[in-house]
């Protein structure tokens, strides 16, 4: 593995660990309040369904990048209120002018931190691996890739976001054209919608016998 590629991968580790530490942090300081102001009620569940459209732009060994169409479309599954593990499956196309254009696929692990999980408005971060391939499976390559972005709720269960990541591929071979010691990146930015479902905490049934306000205080008294 050259010296680039080696820093890329210490750089990434290094961004995870920091999620990591970041979200254990915040997740030990989570305030008392947890209901949205807007809603009254509490937002974003445990589960959530991920679509979004876009663009892909290939940085690799041709001039001219074209940006070329991105979906997308994932599951995400949250782990408290501020950590989530995503599976994500992305399908686009990577262009460079009169040289190149052919379409992929990736398919990515992400774990991601919502930093205000409470609020309406919400910055996010996200890194993880994955795999990218070429239609039909014709070539395939591991990669890792990272991106940020922020969500507005539209509904206490749908949010609409706005995101972009950055894709490390550990190959120089994406464009079929091998220059230089550098691997092949490219970009995607998109627009989506979550939809989210679950609730995050399960609520215990009290019993009958467990000493209450309104038991300890009935409105009507009973005479023996």
């Amino acid at each position: 593995m050259s010296k680039t590629n080696l820093m890329h991968v210490v750089c990434f580790c290094c961004l995870l660990f920091c999620d990591l530490l970041i979200a254990q942090q915040i997740t030990q300081d989570i305030p008392n309040k947890n209901y949205n102001n807007r809603f009254g009620t509490e937002v974003r569940g445990k589960n959530a369904i991920v679509l979004a459209i876009g663009a892909s732009v290939p940085n690799a060994d041709f001039n001219e990048p074209l940006f070329e169409l991105y979906t997308h479309i994932g599951y995400k599954r949250f782990f408290g209120p501020y950590v989530d593990i995503s599976f994500e499956y992305h399908k686009f196309n990577l262009a460079f002018k009169d040289e190149f254009n052919e379409g992929f696929m990736s398919f990515d692990l992400n774990l991601e931190l919502t930093l205000f999980p409470y609020k309406s408005f919400t910055p996010f971060v996200f890194a993880g691996g994955g795999l990218n391939a070429a239609n039909y499976f014709t070539s395939t390559d591991s990669k890792v890739q990272a991106g940020a972005g922020f969500e507005f709720l539209v509904t206490k269960a749908i949010g609409i976001k706005l995101f972009a990541d950055y894709n490390y591929l550990f190959t120089d071979e994406l464009d079929g054209k091998v220059s230089g010691e550098a691997n092949d990146v490219y970009w995607r930015a998109a627009f989506g919608v979550n939809f989210y479902f679950g609730k995050r905490r399960k609520h215990k049934k009290i019993g009958k016998d467990v000493p209450t306000v309104i038991n300890s205080n009935p409105i009507i008294h009973y005479k023996n």
